[in-house]
């Protein structure tokens, strides 16, 4: 911020005191008075320039400041001194413009680091004390109160509460916070006071790997951008050669005079430092780099991480969108819907299944255990237990023999199989089968869809986008639920490197652009091995910030599309910033070689497209899904 207000006064100095030269010249006449004000606007114009041209020269580099510096020298070596103090003027307004500019798009990203809380409140055998969140190690016990900040990732042991999460995932309402839930570092807690065991240093935490990975984005050049970089020394050079040829050519060639102090435009000094106006690629070195920036911050704002300039042009090129099912198309929390029993009492049945799940640790055991504790049932002990790799449990409650787990196992024991849900509604995300002399059932659990799934899926096919289901779920089930949301292909069993191969297949070759969406973790070769990757949620694991390209922080599935549209929009845009750049330096440059056109004309261009090259790029912050 600092930066452009210093250029901005400087700007204001500058025509501040060129105003005043030109007045003093035109009005008073005393030419040395108007000399003296020449020099204080051109040391108030070119100060910034100077600093940095400085820097450059010294590694022996030249840049576009160097090309300023030149024409104002030049413009005062002809006597066009007011032409010069335009130059200058323009050239540090259109700097401070383009600073300010830029500081806009990095202000969320301060924004988030700023708000970093800086202290934690922390419990042990001597009571409470306040420390630096610096000094918090794993394991530590702190309390987090009312209005305060969550001073690291943490996972609350006491107390419940809401925090405001949007300054890190964009998401607007307050999110629920009981025993065993994890609490990000740097969101609000907005109601009631909760104590939590701390899980990493603050330095590790969600929400400094997500600033250091916006910052290190926002360094990391788009394919486009190594078009721009050409403009840089090799550019200058080629250019102070073109100019210094045509001098000698518009005096030796076409006779005339090499110098001429009155300003005058017949000079052919003063036509070679116009050609050197106008050829001087500010405009074009910003095209690109201003509509990165910009994406990256308006998708920032929005809970859409955007891991550099590539990430935000390659999403644009994207024909095929690939997804995981569990966790991305639907919610990834199976719950329990229907329960059968085809034989015997259906408490009998909950009985054997509660007794065989508290001791096994698969997931479906685990939530079944959880769902077990709202029958208020006696649970039996298990004898004889035995795991069965793959298929399930089997032991003795009593004298008879009790199985538990996939159907063909289980049925084998029954001597029967049993109908099919009647629930068309849900579907099965997973079967749990209990069967025994006297009893014979089915636990039946699903994975709801998430509600904003079909609607994505819609969108997508709309840009002419092809989406495909990659899942290690049972075919029927990944059949069922790609039907029901419109999927244009779903490719079910597969293992994660059989989920690899299938996106090599979906580039064909390399000749298509493929992104995946996942949910970061079981999903990470896949994402890794996308053009785009992209992860769901900034609550993921460290997978999800690895590999990905594109990080949805919120997990809201539908910004899949509002970081399409941030990457559609940002193509264009530069598109129009380098037709603008490189058309203005073509027209003005041919127009120098014919035409003698007066030096304020080439600099009102020359700064006229750097500006509206930036105001451009800004129009992305303003981007809004559709």
């Amino acid at each position: 911020e600092g930066e452009w207000k210093l250029m901005a006064w400087l700007a204001a100095g500058c025509l501040v005191f060129g105003l005043s030269g030109w007045a003093i010249d035109s009005w008073f006449h005393l030419p040395w008075l108007a000399l003296l004000a020449y020099l204080a606007a051109y040391v108030c114009g070119g100060w910034d320039a100077a600093c940095d041209a400085w820097e450059k020269v010294r590694k022996f580099q030249l840049d576009i400041h160097f090309l300023m510096l030149a024409v104002a020298v030049g413009a005062a070596a002809v006597g066009a001194w007011k032409e010069g103090s335009l130059l200058l003027f323009l050239f540090t307004a259109s700097g401070a413009m383009e600073h300010y500019a830029m500081g806009r798009t990095r202000k969320e990203i301060s924004a988030l680091l700023d708000a970093a809380p800086k202290t934690a409140r922390v419990l042990d055998e001597t009571g409470e004390r306040i420390l630096p969140v610096d000094q918090l190690v794993e394991g530590m016990l702190v309390r987090v109160i009312s209005g305060e900040q969550v001073p690291a990732d943490m996972r609350v042991t006491k107390g419940e509460s809401a925090c405001d999460e949007s300054n890190l995932t964009g998401e607007a309402r307050p999110v629920p916070k009981a025993c065993g839930d994890t609490a990000l570092a740097g969101t609000m807690n907005l109601l009631g006071v909760f104590e939590g065991e701390v899980l990493r240093p603050a330095s590790e935490s969600a929400l400094q790997k997500i600033i250091g990975l916006i910052e290190k984005a926002q360094g990391m050049k788009a394919p486009s951008q190594r078009f721009t970089d050409r403009f840089g020394t090799g550019y200058t050079w080629t250019i102070l050669l073109l100019c210094s040829t045509m001098f000698f050519v518009w005096w030796l060639v076409f006779g005339l005079p090499p110098f001429d102090n009155t300003g005058e435009q017949e000079s052919a000094l003063y036509r070679a430092m116009t050609l050197l106006v106008v050829a001087s690629p500010c405009a074009l070195v910003l095209s690109v780099p201003s509509s990165i920036l910009s994406a990256i911050a308006s998708g920032a704002r929005r809970g859409i991480l955007f891991r550099g300039g590539a990430a935000v042009e390659n999403f644009a090129k994207v024909k095929v969108v690939a997804f995981d099912k569990t966790g991305t198309l639907t919610s990834g929390e199976l719950g329990l819907t229907e329960i059968c029993c085809f034989r015997g009492e259906e408490t009998a049945l909950k009985k054997i299944a509660a007794s065989f799940a508290k001791l096994s640790q698969h997931p479906l055991s685990r939530s079944l255990a959880t769902h077990a504790e709202t029958w208020g049932i006696d649970i039996p002990e298990v004898e004889n237990l035995e795991n069965v790799l793959g298929r399930g449990l089997v032991g003795k409650i009593g004298e008879t023999t009790y199985r538990m787990g996939n159907a063909r196992f289980v049925q084998e024991l029954a001597g029967e199989t049993a109908p099919p849900s009647s629930k068309k509604e849900e579907f099965l995300g997973a079967e749990v089968w209990v069967a025994g002399e006297d009893v014979f059932g089915v636990f039946r659990f699903s994975d709801k869809v998430r509600p904003e799934s079909k609607k994505t899926l819609a969108a997508l096919r709309k840009h002419g986008i092809r989406t495909v289901m990659l899942t290690g779920d049972r075919k029927e089930t990944a059949v069922s639920i790609g039907n029901l949301l419109g999927v244009d292909e779903v490719r079910a069993e597969l293992m994660p490197e059989g989920k690899v191969s299938a996106l090599q297949e979906l580039k064909e070759n390399g000749t298509r652009k493929v992104a995946m969406v996942g949910d970061g973790v079981n999903d990470a070769p896949c994402i890794a091995a996308a053009d785009v990757g992209i992860a769901m949620g900034a609550r993921g694991s460290d997978a999800a910030l690895e590999q990905a390209e594109v990080v949805l922080m919120n997990d809201h599935l539908e910004n899949v599309l509002l970081a399409l549209e941030l990457s559609e929009k940002s193509k264009n845009i530069i598109y129009q910033n380098v037709a603008l750049a490189l058309g203005t330096i073509t027209v003005m440059g041919l127009t120098t070689f014919i035409y003698p056109i007066p030096l304020a004309f080439g600099v009102f261009a020359h700064e006229g497209s750097t500006v509206l090259v930036v105001l451009n790029s800004l129009r992305l912050l303003a981007v809004r899904l559709k």
